[in-house]
């Protein structure tokens, strides 16, 4: 045990060393530290890395301060970091309009400044001067703020101080689908000032964000108003991204030796240790020398290489700087501090040993940290041949203040004057540590008595709304809503909380108001707002989903999670409990669903054990009444609570019912809305279409929006059909004249020059109007309500029960009218027929006094087509009312920072690509531009867009080596896959799919990805199932429509299916863009080889290599932009084949060189001749098209472009149709293509050939 004495001695040694290293450059008036003597910027990183020592040291003297002097120097050493802490403080809330405007757009333009003057704490560059926006910066001082503050120093002094770091909380929050600059201020390594998501900026947020969450920055003496509130799903987002990137830095870094303080100190951000080992030893194989470690590969900053005049670079000349890159003590600090929490003394003495053997000796004989080490000019060509075998110089500041400050932390904890624990308060350290498994608490409560009687009748006993109290039970919307009020002040002009998403981790809790208690229902079943929660399989699936999602991801709370189900009339099919919800119930009770622990039982039950967060924000603070609710809170909850549950469904339940009838399936939306449709699998080559009619169709003029005619009558002509054309006929058909589209943005004819904030904003004070506005587009055609009068289409409506019917009509009134029509004014307010009153419910189109207008009649139809499970008419009238899918800027998110880019839009003519997140608006607005006038498309690419996202999140597996995936090829595959398995045509085949249930439809998505057969089988009211089976006799035997084939048929049609299997498998992969694993970094290695690959007229040049890395995403992008100029997908992964034996031959060192541009297509039509003078000899399949002799009539064919066996890009279709492997296999062919084509390859002797 050392005595008092030595270590006070040991510790004033050291309190010499930082006042003299570190605080005598602190400037009195603002605490900032500038960069060096001569620059007085202060960065907010460098800054907040440089106290760390300072609050280290005083710790220490903490511990042994027995005497007025030792506590007189900690308390200077706490007085310098709460100075530095204030300082940054100031600096940013001098840019509080900045943290404001962010929220809304996040742009790099109005991000909070990265470096401030030392000297008074105002910028010191202009916004489009320097990198700003980097969001690691700003969490790296949240999370040193929340872990000082935790050890007792008290650095916000004021409630407008909590506000504004509130508001900061809400500045990183959305880290993971951000592109910033990063942790080096250079986003894309060329520095050409592109930002790109970096892991280490959103590790860093989602530390900040888990750190702050319910501090108390008042310390020991605060109360309810100087809490911090996180929503638990912001971090997990982050959580979530930094996972699926690690090792990977961003687009352009492959690696990053910056992720260190990601996995270690001072974040701590991953949970998973073997993640966290995977990546420290990439960075040490990779990027660790003699000196330290390099910054990432190909870093040309400070080599001799670099041109110091200009601040980027040329891609070109980046592979200059490989095995030159200058190495940085800085990193082995970082290992230090990393090793010794994790109590490894060994790998902290090797690593102290190498950091002392590269420091600098001041006169004084004080061991200085330089910033970096470089090669010097001379030793450069001797580097290049033999990578670490030179000696290096110092180049860069000296000290390195950062570095300095980690090396002193390093050693008080070697010396034993620091613990860990008391450098992580909150004990951030401990993440990666098992827990144990998570119970998951779970109540259903009915809706109303009738509602639990039903579940009573299959002994499940819940209680009702009214039997919980006094616990309330809202849906999330509420606590949406309740969140805005979060970080509001009036003084600093921050608004609060803008996203309006809350996840499942957070409506998982209890929440505390005053003397109340409120229950929330998840985001994701809220049925008023979303169409999928009416389809029970898919709520069943989503919540055992769900269940499993709380046990793994519910960290660092107190309490269990508790999921609250409601169960209401929305969830009745043909008034009975669905059984899917039965089924799950009823494992609910038995403890055990799925592999997660689960307890049923009541709320009351689950009080004690729950999670509980107070919502002391609400108080009305800022008027000196923090006991009393907010006045627009109290407002809010008297109106909105008590009608959040009961307001159920107007148009459709008030109304009388539909008679009696038999339920019988019926294709929807057979007229106007069936010509919208815009999915054509009728040609072979998918992806390949022309011009269709529907894109001709979009090209045409907008009129005036419904909103800006008041309610004038349509000044639109109804053109009437001519003699040439034939009379009206009665069918309700409505023309190929009518496009209805969503409009998220008012129309403006120059929107094209507003600005991005503009255009938010404007997107906000549209969410404000509940009421979506549809924006109409006309085209002369013939309808077959062009001379029926709007009052006898409303006569109509009131007769008719067909629902496809109404469908048409509301269409049309929609398109002429406008969804905000008025039809009490038509002549029918004293007649009352409810028997007949399908839609409307209420004679006279009013109900209870109050006008009906468009919107209702199609709410009402929307309704009416939920309850009879009509899902097709369902998408439709949620796209014509601007429903929206869950979260669909999140779902889109999750797979964009997953390096997948995402397309929407039928190829060729109308694909858009999405390749950095978007705001929902936006993306809506996209997706409504990609279809035009085909709602039922639209809706379905954003919920396969939730599905795919949902994928992507519980099996990545199912998307590797998948870079883009293009929705709209994807929602044709999978019409091609049901024509193929029902044996109909493309239009029938489209419109089973477009009413698959959204249960089904992701059964059928998740089929398509895996890969697996499937079978069609027909359930209830005719509804189509999609059912796994591991032979395709199975597939045959359960198709809709077909007889069961029988002795010879059987035989025949399993020959038939068997023939066509690897046929079909690469066009699935064609279309879903899938390749071999590390199939890019393997043809980065035959371009190295040779002076291009040409594709489809593209070629990929030798270049590349020079700029890119192997692992870079951005030459896989390359790859992929030039493969997707193949139109025909399977054509397209014969090429890949082709690539791949080209990979094999660099990869067994065959030959030195590949010679000049290598022409990939020309390969494969190699490989198909040698394959037909192959099929000639031995008489095979091919025989009887391709590969026997021509006559006059076949030769006449090909001239023309056509092969008798239909094969695309003249491959024959036999070839597309055979195994890889095997002597006739296509990688045989093609291996013997390469030795012909390429004059490299030698013609004589032995060679291995391994082709796997």
């Amino acid at each position: 045990m050392r005595s008092r004495s030595n270590s006070g001695v040991r510790l004033d040694y050291y309190q010499r060393i930082v006042h003299r290293l570190i605080l005598a450059h602190q400037e009195p008036v603002t605490g900032l530290f500038p960069a060096s003597n001569v620059n007085s910027h202060a960065w907010i990183r460098d800054n907040v890395y440089c106290i760390l020592a300072v609050w280290g040291l005083s710790m220490a003297y903490k511990k042994i301060a027995d005497q007025d002097e030792d506590r007189a120097k900690c308390y200077e050493l706490e007085q310098s970091c709460v100075k530095l802490m204030r300082g940054l403080l100031m600096a940013m809330m001098n840019q509080k309009d900045k943290v404001e405007k962010f929220k809304m757009t996040q742009s790099p333009y109005d991000s909070l400044h990265a470096k401030y003057s030392s000297k008074n704490g105002l910028p010191v560059v202009g916004d489009g001067e320097w990198g700003h926006l980097q969001i690691d910066a700003v969490s790296l001082y949240l999370l040193i703020l929340a872990q000082m503050t935790a050890s007792g120093l008290q650095i916000v002094f004021s409630l407008d101080e909590v506000s504004f770091i509130q508001n900061l909380v809400f500045y990183i929050e959305s880290a993971y689908s951000i592109p910033d600059y990063g942790i080096w201020e250079r986003g894309d390594k060329t520095n050409h000032g592109e930002p790109e998501l970096n892991a280490s900026s959103i590790g860093m947020a989602k530390a900040a964000l888990e750190a702050m969450n319910e501090l108390d920055l008042f310390g020991a003496r605060g109360g309810p108003a100087s809490v911090i509130h996180v929503l638990a799903d912001e971090a997990h987002k982050c959580q979530a991204v930094l996972q699926s990137m690690l090792p990977r830095e961003s687009n352009s870094k492959e690696l990053d030796s910056g992720l260190l303080c990601v996995i270690g100190f001072p974040a701590f951000a991953v949970d998973d240790a073997q993640l966290i080992h995977n990546t420290k030893d990439a960075i040490l194989s990779r990027l660790q020398g003699k000196y330290g470690c390099k910054r990432f590969l190909r870093d040309g900053y400070r080599t001799p290489k670099e041109d110091p005049s200009r601040l980027y670079y040329e891609r070109w000349e980046l592979r200059m700087f490989e095995n030159i890159e200058c190495e940085w003590p800085l990193f082995f600090c970082y290992l230090i501090l990393f090793h010794a929490f994790q109590n490894d003394k060994r790998s902290v003495q090797e690593y102290a040993d190498r950091l002392e053997k590269i420091m600098v000796r001041s006169e004084d004989g004080t061991l200085l940290v330089p910033e970096s080490y470089a090669v010097p000019q001379d030793l450069v060509g001797f580097e290049y041949q033999k990578p670490g075998s030179q000696l290096r110089e110092v180049v860069g500041r000296c000290p390195f203040l950062w570095g300095q400050s980690l090396f002193i932390l390093g050693r008080l904890l070697q010396e034993g004057f620091l613990a860990v624990g008391e450098l992580d308060p909150l004990n951030r350290r401990l993440g990666a540590q098992k827990k144990p498994d998570v119970v998951v608490q779970v109540v259903i409560i009915a809706e109303d008595n009738e509602i639990r009687d039903k579940l009573a009748e299959h002994d499940l006993h819940v209680q009702t709304i009214a039997e919980v109290a006094p616990i309330e039970v809202q849906p999330a919307r509420v606590l949406s809503h309740l969140y805005t009020y979060l970080g509001r002040n009036r003084k600093l002009g921050l608004s609060g909380r803008k996203s309006r998403d809350v996840g499942i981790l957070s409506t998982s809790k209890l929440y505390s108001l005053k003397d109340r208690i409120f229950a929330f229902t998840p985001q994701h079943i809220d049925y008023e707002e979303y169409y999928t929660t009416r389809d029970p399989d898919l709520l069943a699936s989503n919540f055992t989903t769900n269940l499993a999602f709380l046990t793994n991801n519910w960290r660092h709370m107190l309490g269990r999670p508790t999921i609250t189900l409601m169960a209401t009339h929305y969830m009745l099919d043909q008034d009975k409990i669905p059984l899917a919800m039965i089924q799950t119930m009823r494992k609910l009770k038995s403890g055990y669903i799925n592999g997660t622990r689960v307890m049923l039982g009541s709320l009351k039950d689950f009080l004690n054990t729950s999670a509980i967060t107070d919502l002391s924000f609400l108080g009305s603070t800022e008027d000196g009444y923090p006991d009393r609710l907010h006045p627009d809170v109290q407002t809010y909850l008297d109106e909105h609570l008590l009608r959040s549950f009961s307001n159920r469904s107007t148009m459709n339940l008030r109304g009388g019912q539909l008679r009696p009838r038999t339920l019988r399936r019926r294709m929807s939306c057979k007229g106007a809305i069936k010509k919208t449709r815009s999915i054509n699998v009728d040609s072979d080559n998918l992806g390949m279409e022309g011009p269709s009619p529907l894109t001709e169709r979009r090209l045409s003029s907008v009129v005036p929006p419904p909103w800006l005619q008041a309610n004038k009558q349509s000044h639109v002509s109804v053109f009437a059909t001519t003699p040439e054309e034939g009379p009206s006929t009665p069918s309700l058909l409505l023309g190929n004249e009518l496009v209805i589209r969503e409009n998220i943005y008012p129309v403006d004819p120059h929107g094209q020059n507003r600005s991005a904030i503009d255009r938010r904003s404007e997107f906000v004070r549209q969410q404000e109007i509940t009421v979506p506005k549809i924006l109409i587009q006309r085209h002369r055609a013939e309808t077959n309500f062009a001379d029926t009068e709007v009052e006898e289409l409303i006569a109509m409506l009131r007769e008719t029960e067909n629902l496809e019917e109404q469908g048409d009509i509301l269409q049309y009134l929609v398109d002429t009218q406008g969804l905000d029509f008025n039809t009490a004014g038509l002549g029918f307010k004293n007649k009352s027929d409810d028997s007949a009153s399908a839609v409307a419910g209420a004679g006279g189109m009013l109900e209870e006094g109050r006008v009906v207008t468009v919107r209702d009649l199609l709410k009402g139809l929307y309704e009416k087509a939920c309850q009879q499970k009509l899902w097709g008419l369902v998408r439709h009238t949620a796209g014509m009312l601007g429903k929206r899918v869950e979260d669909l800027a999140k779902a889109v998110t999750d797979l964009l920072v997953r390096q997948k880019q995402v397309t929407v839009g039928m190829p060729p003519n109308n694909e858009h690509t999405i390749t950095a997140p978007l705001p929902e608006g936006e993306l809506r607005q996209l997706i409504h531009d990609a279809y035009g006038d085909d709602e039922s498309t639209a809706m379905l690419t954003q919920e396969l867009m939730v599905y795919l996202a949902m994928f992507i999140r519980t099996e990545p597996q199912l998307f590797h080596e998948m870079l883009r995936l293009r929705v709209g090829l994807i929602i044709q595959v999978m019409a091609k896959e049901l024509s193929r398995t029902l044996n109909c045509d493309g239009e029938a085949a489209s419109e089973h799919l477009l009413n698959l249930s959204p249960f089904e439809m992701k059964n059928l998505l998740y089929h398509i990805l895996s890969g697996k057969e499937f079978a069609v089988s027909s359930v209830a009211r005719g509804n189509l199932s999609i059912v796994s089976c591991k032979s395709s006799r199975v597939s045959k035997k359960s198709q809709i429509g077909l007889g069961d084939p029988e002795g010879e048929d059987a035989l025949i049609a399993t020959i038939d299916d068997r023939q066509g299997q690897w046929l079909r498998r690469r066009r699935l992969d064609g279309a879903l863009n899938r390749v071999p694993r590390d199939f890019y970094s393997r043809v980065w290695t035959v371009l190295e080889k040779c002076q291009g690959l040409a594709i489809e007229g593209r070629v990929l040049q030798q270049s590349l290599t020079q700029e890119m890395t192997p692992g870079e995403l951005k030459f896989a992008l390359e790859v992929e932009t030039a493969l997707n100029q193949i139109p025909q997908p399977e054509y397209r992964q014969l090429v890949v084949e082709a690539l791949m034996v080209l990979t094999l031959v660099t990869e067994h060192n065959m030959v030195p060189t590949l010679g000049g541009i290598i022409y990939v297509e020309h390969l494969v039509h190699k490989a198909n001749q040698l394959f037909l003078e192959d099929q000639r000899k031995v008489q095979g399949d091919a025989t009887l098209c391709c590969a026997k002799i021509k006559d006059g009539k076949e030769q006449q064919q090909a001239a023309s472009g056509m092969l008798l066996c239909g094969g695309a890009a003249y491959i024959c279709q036999h070839l597309y149709d055979s195994a890889p492997s095997g002597s006739f296999g296509t990688m045989t062919y093609m291996s013997r293509a390469v030795a012909l084509v390429l004059d490299c390859v030698p013609k004589h002797g032995e060679m291995e050939c391994a082709i796997s």
